[in-house]
């Protein structure tokens, strides 16, 4: 199975529209440290409504598409670090939907599903905890909020850390332990018990709300917003794990890939010693490995999303792909910045941005040292079976 055709349409309609709409966008003075203000994310929207692109990953009839036809979609979509908001395909965003197109119930749908594929709400996931408390981070058993019943609610107590586009969000999934073990909880945000102490300072500046300390304070949550079953938390996380890991990979392929054309024309139009920059070695050689690795970076994403179509969860799979993107692409992007020189660490260009956020992107969805260490588990228990027989 490949991509289908309707799925190439969408994709081309989505790159036209994120090359010749989205992009003029990045000079916007609403492009903060702390990700695009929202009223420019619901202008850009309204242009993606208007243009049949907006939420371009969802079949009218609420089914997901194939990930094949994902790929080509989102990696159109990350020619602007602008382009996954304009057509509401960005993280935690994205992920969330999946989930909840998964395993909410029907009438979780209508109230925090129907709200982010309609492109009018945004959305948080509550996971990660403070490093300082030993809290959950790359390893979620470390989990420290609680979740208590209290008559038909559960009270939720705890800190979080670097909880992505909380700030202005609309819906919450948060995860929390109770007597049965890790548990999701659906809420509408803001709510009572639930504040924001600061939002971090960090390397990226893409997602909209960036990323949040946050408190929760005695929230009560009523007892039909369990997303699944008190304990199926983990559970459920594998089920948005895989594809999220790679749907991360997609969009920042399409920002490494719009990198180098920027880097490239930059090395043509440049001359220095006496010929263009692109013919120095030193230079094409460069640009040259960029192709390499963005066109194994892209068969891996298709490799992977293959894989999830068969409707296997894909851990292992989307831990290789996580990896060797990961990498790719920021090796690709600072190559980039080296081209371009002192322009390439500018903000003349996106090329600056799309380091730093690549950078960034190596840790989410757990750092490829995790990603590794989990990978040679498994290599230990297959060798450990084969030697036994």
């Amino acid at each position: 199975m490949a991509a289908t055709a309707d799925g190439l349409a969408m994709a081309q309609k989505v790159e036209t529209f994120v090359r010749e709409v989205v992009a003029p966008f990045e000079k916007d003075p609403r492009c903060g440290e702390h990700g695009p203000a929202d009223d420019l994310v619901q202008e850009m929207r309204a242009l993606a409504r208007a243009a049949g692109v907006l939420t371009p990953h969802i079949l009218a009839d609420g089914h997901h598409r194939p990930h094949q036809d994902v790929a080509g979609i989102l990696r159109a979509s990350g020619l602007s670090p602008l382009g996954p908001l304009a057509v509401n395909v960005a993280a935690p965003d994205e992920g969330n939907m999946y989930l909840l197109g998964k395993m909410a119930s029907d009438e979780q749908k209508a109230r925090f599903l129907e709200p982010l594929v309609s492109g009018r709400a945004r959305s948080a996931f509550f996971m990660t905890e403070p490093a300082s408390e030993g809290g959950a981070g790359s390893d979620p058993s470390m989990m420290l909020t609680t979740a208590v019943m209290d008559g038909n609610h559960w009270v939720i107590n705890g800190r979080k850390a670097f909880i992505t586009g909380l700030d202005g969000a609309g819906v919450g999934i948060i995860m929390a332990k109770t007597d049965a073990g890790a548990t999701m909880f659906l809420v509408e945000l803001p709510m009572e018990g639930i504040r924001i102490e600061r939002v971090l300072d960090t390397i990226d500046s893409s997602m909209p709300g960036g990323h949040a300390v946050v408190s929760l304070e005695n929230v009560r949550v009523p007892a039909d917003q369990i997303l699944g079953a008190s304990g199926d938390g983990f559970k459920l996380a594998q089920v948005r794990l895989a594809p999220a890991r790679l749907t991360h990979c997609m969009r920042w392929w399409g920002a490494a890939a719009r990198a180098h054309e920027i880097a490239s024309e930059y090395a043509v139009r440049r001359h220095a010693f006496g010929k263009q920059l692109i013919d120095h070695e030193g230079v094409g050689f460069m640009l040259a490995e960029n192709m390499i690795d963005l066109k194994q970076a892209e068969l891996m994403i298709d490799w992977c999303a293959a894989v999830l179509d068969t409707g296997v969860l894909g851990t292992q799979e989307s831990s290789i792909a996580k990896v060797a993107v990961s990498e790719a692409l920021y090796r690709v992007a600072d190559r980039c910045v080296q081209v371009m020189g002192g322009t390439g660490v500018s903000r003349d260009t996106i090329v600056e941005q799309v380091f730093r956020e690549i950078r960034a992107f190596r840790i989410y969805d757990g750092p490829t040292e995790v990603h590794k260490w989990s990978l040679a588990k498994a290599i230990k228990r297959e060798t450990a079976k084969r030697i036994a027989n």
